[in-house]
């Protein structure tokens, strides 16, 4: 896959990261990255220093991944389960019994930075909304507190040509954003 086209310089490391469906089945997956990706997710900001996020980390083989492959919706059920790892980025609603409003936007914001590492660290991810929130939170004993944000597949890379047909239509297809100035409310 190459570089995005964009309107303005970008970080390498952004600029060449996207979000691949299509994952080796069977390397294992690189410890040292997983825990540098970890890393950069608990130091990305929060508001007040809150932290609200939590991480549910399931190696391939495990049950712990097949429950979260089992709790994935249509299509991400058929590529999601070759992925090494599969990381549920939950948010916690409150601390010391005080809300947090802003919980699922700082667990965004830990996903985001594990993601440009993970990146930077020769691994591969792909997040998903489609997954069934009351089975991750039954399977992992979230309280009515955690709620899950985000699933997340990380590994290497498979071999895109070998792909299913459909898949690899969309793995091939030109990478398009809107245009900055659509996504701009102000710009004054």
């Amino acid at each position: 896959m190459s570089a995005a086209v964009t309107e303005a310089p970008i970080l390498d490391v952004l600029a060449e990261r996207w979000s691949t469906r299509v994952f080796d089945a069977e390397t294992p997956i690189d410890e040292a990255a997983l825990a540098s990706a970890l890393e950069a997710a608990r130091w990305a900001p929060s508001a007040n220093n809150s932290q609200p996020w939590r991480f549910v980390v399931a190696r391939r083989g495990t049950p712990e991944h097949a429950q979260i492959v089992a709790a994935l919706m249509g299509f991400n059920q058929s590529w999601a389960a070759d992925a090494a790892a599969l990381v549920v980025f939950a948010a916690s609603a409150s601390l010391d019994g005080k809300p947090l409003p802003w919980a699922a936007y700082d667990t965004g914001q830990a996903a985001a930075h594990f993601t440009v590492q993970a990146h930077a660290s020769g691994l591969y991810t792909h997040q998903m909304g489609g997954f069934h929130r009351d089975q991750i939170a039954e399977a992992f004993g979230f309280g009515e507190d955690i709620a899950a944000v985000t699933v997340m597949a990380v590994g290497t890379l498979g071999d895109v040509q070998a792909a299913p047909d459909a898949l690899r239509e969309r793995e091939l297809a030109p990478r398009t954003r809107r245009p900055i100035a659509d996504s701009l409310v102000v710009n004054a």
